[in-house]
């Protein structure tokens, strides 16, 4: 439902980032990573499959603008590496796209969304089929906290307070057509 020029979400919906803010905070933790490293040396940016993925397409673009190369990127697919496999309907999913060497490697692992920390815990199972990085670190869009397994990004979009039966959607463009964080209320809140 369109309210002037600006979408109004339904009731219980809240657009928690737009299409600026994710623009924004991308640049600023590309930045932080770049700070952290020194550079691109020895970096290479891989996605969670799915929406990690254009994450990390962004990233690698993000520091190849500020410092003219472009780190190897690649996406992870965690579907035979989670603990709930047995759980989900049997199918091959989208497959790694690894074409690179991640020995001795400082690895950015990017995904959209950490909720409890079982997807992350995947991703670097899937990782180490691929060789043994020098570091492994984690990006995030949102952190909406509630984690079951020891696990903290070291860059962070933005922090959503959810209670646990929230839904937060990460919409972007290469997928779904448009830039935007929403938060979808399943409960009420005290």
């Amino acid at each position: 439902m369109a309210h002037g020029d600006k979408e109004v979400p339904p009731e219980g919906v809240a657009v928690v980032m737009n299409a600026r803010q994710i623009s924004r905070a991308l640049k600023r933790m590309a930045h932080e990573v770049l700070e952290r490293h020194d550079g691109v040396e020895d970096l290479a940016v891989i996605g969670i499959r799915t929406r990690g993925w254009p994450l990390a397409e962004r990233f690698a673009a993000l520091i190849e603008q500020a410092e003219g190369t472009r780190p190897p990127t690649g996406a992870v697919d965690v579907t035979f590496y989670r603990d709930d496999y047995r759980l989900r309907a049997k199918s091959p999913g989208d497959y790694s796209d690894l074409t690179f060497n991640v020995d001795d490697m400082h690895v950015l692992l990017v995904d959209d969304v950490l909720f409890t920390g079982r997807t992350v815990r995947a991703a670097i199972d899937a990782l180490m089929d691929f060789g043994r990085p020098m570091t492994v670190q984690l990006a995030v869009l949102i952190d909406r906290d509630h984690r079951e397994l020891p696990l903290n990004a070291d860059y962070v979009g933005k922090v959503v307070r959810t209670d646990r039966s929230d839904t937060v959607r990460v919409r972007l463009k290469e997928i779904d057509g448009v830039d935007q964080v929403v938060l979808i209320r399943t409960t009420e809140r005290p």
